[in-house]
């Protein structure tokens, strides 16, 4: 990964990246690597990452904005929300644009949380190593809990989901994504299994599946659209 990283710092401080640059940037983050490796990648990245996702045509961030928002009937100018390897802000940013205004950042990466607080979006930035460290909020404190992008193979463990659920207030929601390419199909059933099991405990209640196709460019060999 030492190489890989080197080559990521390299075609990141070119202003003139191409698909095929960043196509490996993506692969280099899906690797399953050890956790402070993997905080070290996002942290080397965090300056081009707003640039490199927008080459890729990331939407998950959107996407995840416009599932929660299509639920929420609440006010949206009081709710408070928690995200969840907030990175650089990308989601509360979208978020913000349909009304909603408290905003709690956590993520493992100092680097990506300095430019999430140059945003001027957070009330509150935590670093916190998912599924090493437990996630520092109050149970019940939130009425939306949202996660985009860390919840795959290599990058956050199943382990946050109950705390994600404890984090959420009565009556408010979770919103999860995850990837469903060939090399992630062993975790998204995992997450599925533990989404079931606490449905069957009575933790919450599914409120809509959405599957995406078209949510990102492919980078893999294995992968289409």
């Amino acid at each position: 990964m030492a190489d890989a990283w080197s080559q990521t710092t390299t075609g990141m401080a070119n202003s003139s990246l191409t698909f095929s640059d960043v196509r490996n940037v993506i692969l280099s983050a899906h690797k399953n690597t050890g956790a402070q490796d993997k905080v070290g990648f996002y942290d080397t990245w965090a300056e081009n990452y707003e640039q490199d996702v927008a080459l890729l045509d990331y939407r998950a961030p959107l996407l995840a904005a416009e599932c929660v928002s299509s639920f929420f009937r609440g006010d949206r100018e009081k709710a408070a929300v928690l995200d969840v390897a907030c990175g650089t802000g990308l989601v509360s940013a979208h978020l913000k644009k349909m009304g909603f205004r408290h905003f709690v950042g956590i993520d493992g990466s100092l680097k990506m949380l300095e430019l999430a607080k140059k945003t001027g979006l957070y009330q509150q930035l935590t670093q916190c190593l998912l599924g090493q460290d437990e996630v520092p909020v109050k149970s019940e404190t939130y009425d939306i809990v949202i996660i985009v992008g860390a919840l795959s193979v290599g990058q956050v463990p199943l382990t946050v989901i109950r705390e994600l659920w404890d984090a959420t207030k009565p009556g408010g929601y979770v919103c999860m994504t995850t990837r469903g390419n060939p090399d992630n199909r062993e975790y998204k059933a995992e997450l599925e299994q533990m989404i079931r099991a606490l449905e069957e405990e009575q933790k919450w209640s599914r409120v809509t599946v959405v599957e995406v196709e078209e949510w990102e460019k492919a980078v893999s060999e294995q992968d289409s659209g």
